[in-house]
């Protein structure tokens, strides 16, 4: 299991190790199958953190720390991720990226709405199973929401069922 945070701001590795390909900027969700199905990442976005950015102890970056924003964002499907760990993203052997990222709303400081038109807050994270890319639970500005009551995202807002 992993968080989304701690996704973000890792390197891209190929699995050829020549080097990494850019830094995990966001992770792309289907809600329908409560899965992850991009990883979206910064070519050549490593080693441009601003010199506001944060190093926490493990040596990444924070997600206060700005990654610079000279590369252009890709996208690979989640089928192409070999591996997920606190050190890097690894991608499978002929990975294919995608140049032009399909349409992307970030989960991560998304509102949320019951289906009864209630609101229940912001998104501060959100856990899944790094082999299965399968969604656990999304963690609220008002609790915690199992991944299994998600029902549609858009511009607005995340929409989930009630308890």
């Amino acid at each position: 299991m992993m968080l989304f945070t701690e996704v973000r701001g890792l390197p891209v590795l190929a699995a050829d190790g020549g080097g990494p390909l850019g830094t995990v900027t966001s992770l792309t969700v289907d809600v329908v199958s409560g899965v992850v199905s991009h990883v979206r990442f910064r070519d050549g976005a490593l080693g441009r953190v601003g010199l506001s950015g944060r190093v926490g102890l493990s040596g990444r970056v924070g997600l206060s720390g700005r990654i610079g924003r000279s590369g252009r964002e890709r996208a690979v499907p989640w089928d192409a991720v070999d591996t997920v760990a606190a050190g890097a993203v690894r991608l499978r052997p002929a990975a294919p990226c995608e140049g032009a990222p399909r349409a992307h709303h970030d989960l991560l400081g998304h509102r949320v709405l019951l289906d009864t038109g209630t609101g229940h807050g912001t998104v501060l994270d959100v856990a899944f199973d790094t082999r299965t890319a399968r969604l656990l639970a999304l963690f609220t500005t008002r609790g915690e929401v199992p991944a299994g009551r998600l029902r549609g995202l858009g511009d607005y807002a995340l929409v989930v069922r009630a308890g």
